[in-house]
């Protein structure tokens, strides 16, 4: 029943999708990156917002303002921004999808371990999983919006923090317990059928605790490669906000990406 375990080690700690001091942060051996401004998609424009309230504008056209008031830039400039502009609506929502994919995963190690051992009382976990599906879509998506950044996940860590991490353990540890009953009936089931013999159901549990892991880790690797592709995504759009500072001063200071190349 450790396989229980890993529904939490993946919610609050996987290797694909980490928070750390409320920082989203994606991890690798290469490659971390981290958000130091807010950023809001629409259809028509996106909208960069600093700490201090300020914004950068750009419209779906290429055009620009600062706080209100038009930038006037070059057709060379203007494409560059559109260009910019369209790697970020590309990309950003690929970090929603990684995120909810990581929950799904503890959905699929959820299902997988009470389907094994013929458990009901792991209903508990799904609600909470369910409920924590909800706030990551309601955190990136809000009123027709895709948002995105370091203010954004400043509410989510705090509300993760204050609501979910403390349900999850404590929905984890109430269905290690209430499960504790299943297994040892099923224990002494097998040992009745077997005349004391418990190998047999030894291995029978082995093999569908292997079966269990590598179908989880099978999916957990795919998503720490997609993370992986990303952070080198986002390595790429920070060198594109570095050069847009340097042809554009104004742009200086809305950069979303912080980015450490190891």
């Amino acid at each position: 029943m450790k396989k229980l375990l890993i529904l939490s080690a993946l919610i609050t700690s996987s290797s694909a999708f980490a928070t750390s001091n409320h920082s989203l942060q994606f991890n690798s051996d290469e490659c971390q990156v981290e958000f130091k401004n807010d950023v809001m998609i629409t259809p028509e424009q996106l909208q960069i917002t600093t700490a201090q309230q300020s914004q950068w504008t750009i419209n779906d056209s290429g055009n620009v303002s600062k706080d209100g008031e038009v930038i006037s830039l070059t057709s060379t400039q203007q494409d560059a921004m559109r260009d910019y502009a369209d790697s970020l609506r590309v990309q950003l929502p690929k970090v929603a999808n990684i995120a909810l994919e990581g929950v799904k995963i503890a959905g699929v190690a959820l299902n997988e371990v009470s389907n094994a051992f013929e458990l009901s009382s792991l209903n508990s976990i799904g609600v909470v999983l369910d409920e924590l599906h909800i706030e990551i879509n309601d955190t990136f998506y809000q009123d027709g919006a895709f948002v995105m950044g370091k203010q954004t996940f400043d509410q989510f860590g705090s509300n993760f923090d204050q609501q979910f991490e403390a349900q999850i353990e404590s929905a984890v540890q109430g269905a290690m317990m209430e499960s504790i009953g299943s297994i040892l009936m099923a224990i002494g089931s097998e040992m009745t059928s077997s005349n004391g013999d418990m190998s047999s159901f030894e291995q029978r549990m082995k093999d569908i605790g292997q079966a269990i892991e590598e179908k989880v880790e099978m999916q957990a690797r795919a998503i720490e490669s997609q993370a992986d592709q990303l952070c080198g995504q986002f390595a790429t759009i920070a060198q594109t906000e570095q050069q847009l500072s340097q042809t554009i001063p104004e742009f200086s200071g809305y950069a979303l990406f912080n980015t450490k190349l190891n």
